[in-house]
């Protein structure tokens, strides 16, 4: 099958979150978490990064930094602890005057058989995919119920949907993820607060390549429908989608950012 559709290299922006303020969770890398900070800073909004090493938060924030002209609030924390969770949304949200947009990107994942899964590793990935959500969730409507208003979005996957040998621990977390967003948004929605994800299928990026033998991302990226791996700012656009008011009606919504329902 030939693709000769190339993606473009960034995308303009629109002004669609001018004047928010956002918090973008597990951004210390190369993948979908600072393509959405940096989206997110392109259409106006002042924007926050976590993730769980210094020195990867202060390099994510100097690339942003070079490529929009804003460097990000950086707040180092793991969303698997509480106390690093609660001082993350206390401290953006004193920063910024009160927390508009949460994109929880925060999260493991890993590859291994279930006969040969330990409950140690089971647990690693249900406790910063799964229950890191909803530790940053529970944060964020503490600051966001009173105000009467904000958006959460969350990063699912389409593995929570589709199945995917060896990964039964993270497609397990991501689908708790999707039945999580659905409730959260029932709870949420009588206060005017929004809460959707996203279910990307595979993003092409360095962090994820480094952990894939040689040329396999290449050969997942020919069985998308497309030909290709998805760029990360393609799946951060659909974030900033959800983020934004043209996605006001919108809510406990999973949208698929693949091809896997053609």
């Amino acid at each position: 099958m030939s693709h000769d559709a190339e993606p473009a290299a960034s995308m303009p922006g629109h002004g669609l979150l001018s004047g928010s303020s956002v918090l973008v969770t597990g951004a210390a890398g190369t993948g979908i978490g600072i393509a959405t900070a940096r989206r997110c800073a392109e259409e106006g909004a002042r924007v926050a990064i976590s993730g769980r090493h210094e020195g990867r938060l202060a390099a994510a924030a100097d690339t942003m930094e070079a490529a929009v002209g804003q460097r990000p609030l950086t707040v180092r924390c793991d969303v698997t602890v509480e106390s690093d969770v609660r001082r993350l949304l206390d401290t953006v949200a004193d920063r910024f005057d009160g927390l508009d947009v949460l994109v929880n990107n925060a999260g493991v994942g890993g590859a291994v058989p279930v006969a040969q899964m330990t409950d140690e590793q089971w647990d690693e990935v249900f406790d910063s995919t799964l229950k890191g959500t909803f530790r940053c969730t529970r944060a964020a409507l503490a600051h966001m119920l009173p105000r009467g208003k904000g958006v959460i979005v969350n990063n699912a996957s389409v593995v929570g949907w589709k199945a995917a040998p060896g990964m039964a621990h993270y497609a397990a977390a991501k689908a708790g993820v999707m039945a999580f967003t659905r409730s959260v948004a029932l709870e949420a929605a009588a206060a005017g607060i929004r809460v959707n994800a996203v279910a990307p299928t595979l993003a092409a990026h360095e962090d994820l390549g480094r952990k894939l033998p040689p040329g396999m991302m290449e050969q997942l990226g020919t069985q998308q429908a497309l030909g290709r791996a998805a760029e990360p700012w393609e799946v951060a656009n659909v974030i900033v989608f959800l983020a934004s008011d043209y996605s006001s009606y919108m809510t406990g919504e999973v949208v698929s950012v693949s091809g896997q329902h053609a």
